[in-house]
């Protein structure tokens, strides 16, 4: 909500160097999602806190004045066209994809070959046409399943993202935002695209892993089920490289993972970013640390971590080890003695990590107070034999 304050006070202090036509389709894509609002506040929030919505937010407020802020600008719409179709608003709007496609975030991506597309709503059902009259009707409410519609001649398609069973999360595969633009670690791995992705393979690993955290530990998957949105998968990596996971701070609830090879490293995948999410949102509303230039060795990295990278790994394994100190008796005997020789290491890297937390000058009154806390978990951890929730 903050970026979009943001994003609409740049607006308005850019408007006399914006196109006419610009400041007019801003203007119309704001007002129709205030009436979206007014229709299902609680549906236009869902649509506002989906993870890529904070992408596209934070590379719009980056984009330099000029001709790259205008086109960040075109964002607005597919938001409030998503919005005004989750609330079941009724509406009619024309648009110009200059990319050929328009994501509507959390639901899927519209791709045209060519021209202008008329879309229209209500109840949440969705009828596009394109310049040519082709058109594709999508039934309500809020057009969503999985798989891919064609108009007759293929020029025109819609994609809907896949739902995973057993809650709201989605695996997104189609939105341009839902990776950086620079990829994502040392290898620069970018999205797997669409049909790359295997959504039956994803769905049927998360359901396994779902399972596997509520009879191990239910807060955990009670947690991961209500914090993670979307899953975005990753393009595999070239030479057997160990599996990547990633959390992206503008954009918390969405998880980007290459598919773990069972359920137990999913379960653990998910975990872990989550915990990176909460981190992020914690340090957004209450500052933990100060910027500094200071770098650290810790046991689960190669490399040397700065401070804030220190607290978010050290915050993370935290959450493992309360997870691997209840697998070590769980019901999964696959992944007793797994979890068993995870914990002891994860206890000495976790404590390293927190000395070196406890000696640094970066951190914040808030920052420190919550390393101590850190420190506190950590203890009843390592001496219980049952670790508390």
């Amino acid at each position: 909500m903050l970026l979009l304050k943001s994003l609409l006070v740049r607006v308005d202090r850019a408007r006399g160097a914006l196109p006419a036509a610009v400041r007019r389709r801003f203007e119309d894509d704001w007002t129709l999602l205030e009436r979206a609002e007014r229709t299902d506040a609680t549906a236009v929030r869902a649509v506002l806190d989906y993870p890529t919505t904070g992408a596209w937010l934070a590379a719009a407020l980056a984009a330099p004045d000029g001709p790259d802020f205008a086109d960040g600008l075109a964002g607005l719409g597919a938001l409030a066209v998503a919005a005004a179709l989750r609330a079941g608003c009724r509406f009619r709007t024309t648009r110009t994809l200059p990319a050929g496609t328009l994501p509507l975030p959390g639901i899927g991506l519209l791709r045209c070959a060519r021209g202008p597309v008329r879309l229209s709503g209500r109840a949440g059902a969705l009828r596009i046409t394109d310049g040519s009259g082709r058109t594709l009707l999508l039934p309500g409410p809020a057009p969503a399943g999985p798989g891919t519609r064609w108009s007759a001649d293929g020029a025109l398609a819609w994609s809907a993202l896949h739902p995973l069973p057993g809650g709201t999360a989605v695996l997104d595969d189609v939105d341009p935002h839902r990776v950086p633009a620079g990829g994502i670690g040392p290898a620069a791995l970018p999205a797997a695209e669409r049909p790359y992705a295997d959504p039956a393979a994803w769905a049927a690993r998360w359901r396994d892993a779902h399972a596997l955290l509520a009879a191990t530990h239910p807060a955990r998957a009670a947690e991961t089920l209500a914090l993670v949105r979307a899953v975005v998968p990753l393009a595999p990596s070239a030479g057997g490289a160990p599996p990547v996971s990633a959390t992206v701070r503008t954009a918390p609830g969405a998880v980007l993972a290459q598919l773990p090879a069972d359920r137990r490293e999913l379960a653990e995948l998910l975990v872990h970013e989550t915990h990176h999410t909460k981190l992020a949102v914690l340090d957004e509303s209450v500052p933990l640390w100060r910027p500094g230039g200071s770098l650290h060795r810790v046991g689960w990295r190669r490399d040397p971590r700065p401070v804030p990278g220190v607290l978010q790994g050290a915050y993370a394994h935290l959450a493992l080890l309360d997870l691997w100190g209840r697998a070590r008796t769980g019901p999964a005997r696959s992944w007793r003695r797994r979890a068993a020789e995870r914990f002891e290491v994860c206890r000495e890297q976790v404590a390293e990590a927190l000395s070196v937390l406890a000696e640094s000058d970066e951190l914040t009154p808030c920052g420190r107070e919550f390393v101590r806390h850190m420190g506190s978990r950590h203890a009843r951890l390592g001496t219980a034999a049952h670790p508390p929730g």
